[in-house]
């Protein structure tokens, strides 16, 4: 008897990695790109990505894409979007899996970094892209305007102490827009899931600002009282 599947088209399956990070000093969301090694479209600006290998899924592919292009492992990521038109690879038939991940831009590994010839890129300021790739970010970025609304995911682009001033000019950087200091600053202090810390911040302001930490094992005892997370504001 035939094999059913050995008569069926062969598609090829990537993935492709949307690495958000936040530049605390430019107070910029940013994007890591790369040139694009081969054809089609060689030299162009691209997301990291690569073809799942036939031992591995798909959330396996993605991790191995962002770990050999920065070092990092255990890391926020979540997968995004299935991208299918038939004609969006100009090499072939090729089914995308997209993904977003977060990461401390202080946290990579300079040798990966410069070996991959990656560029940080502002979200504001992207380059032309290959293929769909400006609707992927699109779309990620999106998806990521709507995490941190529900869920304290933002702080997985900051260092482990900041300060408020810090922690909103983050969200006015994912959301593209100016928020109201009083009515953040009121939202966040009341969920009671920062630690102030004796230590201030005083590069931007004789006064000085004092530093906070998001504590996780306070959010995660307070979820499962049923505590909702909830930092809308306008």
């Amino acid at each position: 008897m035939t094999n059913y599947y050995e008569v069926l088209d062969k598609n090829l399956v990537a993935v492709d990695c949307v690495i958000f990070g936040y530049d605390i000093s430019d107070k910029e969301l940013k994007l890591l790109l790369v040139k694009r090694k081969f054809e089609p479209e060689y030299g162009k600006w691209t997301l990291p990505g690569g073809f799942v290998k036939k031992d591995e899924g798909v959330l396996e592919a993605a991790c191995r894409v962002l770990y050999q292009l920065t070092g990092l492992k255990d890391v926020y990521m979540e997968q995004s979007y299935a991208w299918g038109d038939v004609n969006r690879d100009s090499g072939g038939r090729v089914i995308t899996i997209s993904h977003f991940a977060l990461i401390k831009t202080h946290e990579l590994d300079p040798v990966m970094i410069e070996a991959s010839v990656a560029h940080w890129r502002s979200i504001s300021r992207l380059p032309i892209l290959i293929f769909d790739h400006r609707k992927i970010i699109d779309r990620a970025h999106k998806e990521l305007i709507d995490r941190i609304k529900v869920k304290p995911v933002g702080f997985e682009l900051l260092p482990e102490k900041f300060t408020l001033v810090q922690l909103q000019d983050l969200y006015e950087a994912i959301y593209q827009r100016q928020i109201d200091k009083r009515n953040f600053r009121k939202k966040i202090i009341s969920m009671n899931l920062l630690e102030k810390l004796d230590e201030k911040e005083k590069e931007t302001s004789k006064k000085g600002a004092y530093y906070y930490r998001f504590i996780p094992s306070r959010y995660e005892d307070f979820k499962r009282q049923g505590f909702y997370f909830n930092l809308d504001v306008q």
